[in-house]
């Protein structure tokens, strides 16, 4: 039987090219915040695969639990979570943040997955081949300026990563950390409060990363032997050196 992967943040970016990307050899439990675009992924992978949607907000801690123990006990075989759910809101000086954008990247980026981990890890238990991907960033790995709480927020994956490798051990669950660097997806527009144009100049000037280079460092550590985990992955561009280091052709 196919394993099953559980994605949060499947409807755009990393996660929703992580679906494609997998659903060859995976069954896909498929989780986000916009209904139309989960049925239009439903619509295209569900040719490929088996597909169950998931409609809630990583934030919401009810919403969480509630949609993983309303799955059917055979979707409950989850062998693989990717927590890829996170966002960047605004870029300003902590003292001028708004504070509301950074409850925001603390509600997404670290309950959120949280919630899901703990929703999600008792099936995980069961699994002969468990596996955790966490998202994170660069941004966990180095502090810039006018980021200060996205961040820590990502710093805290970073934390939780680790924590988890060391607690999750005895369960025989993989814990990989996944850091990229520039990604051009709908984060920026998302941080620019869609503003598409000043987003667009994020990346202007060298090739950035894409979705897909992600979900292909995803894929690649899934296919790893039993006994082989890969814990951390820093991926960049290589116009990218380092957080705020990328060598721009304008």
């Amino acid at each position: 039987m196919q394993r099953t992967v559980f994605i949060t943040g499947a409807t755009s970016g990393i996660g929703m090219a992580t679906a494609r990307k997998l659903a060859p050899n995976f069954r896909l439990i498929l989780c986000g915040r916009r209904q139309e675009r989960l049925d239009d992924l439903m619509k295209e992978l569900g040719e490929i695969t088996d597909v169950v949607t998931l409609n809630f907000d990583v934030r919401e801690k009810s919403a969480v639990f509630s949609a993983v123990e309303q799955l059917s006990d055979e979707w409950k075989k989850i062998d693989v979570l990717v927590n890829n759910a996170g966002n960047a809101h605004g870029l300003a000086t902590f003292d001028e943040a708004d504070i509301e954008d950074l409850e925001a990247m603390i509600d997404i980026n670290v309950k959120g997955l949280i919630y899901v981990s703990k929703a999600v890890i008792p099936y995980l238990k069961l699994s002969e081949n468990p596996h955790i991907f966490n998202i994170s960033s660069i941004a966990g790995k180095e502090v810039y300026p006018l980021g200060a709480t996205y961040c820590a927020s990502k710093a805290a994956v970073e934390s939780l990563s680790k924590g988890m490798r060391y607690d999750l051990l005895p369960y025989g669950i993989k814990v990989t950390n996944i850091a990229p660097g520039a990604v051009e997806t709908e984060f920026s527009e998302v941080r620019f409060k869609g503003d598409s144009e000043r987003a667009k100049q994020v990346y202007a000037g060298f090739e950035a990363l894409v979705a897909d280079d992600i979900a292909a460092a995803i894929d690649y550590a899934l296919q790893q032997p039993g006994h082989v985990q890969i814990a951390d992955l820093t991926i960049f561009p290589k116009a990218q050196a380092g957080g705020t280091v990328i060598y721009k052709t304008l």
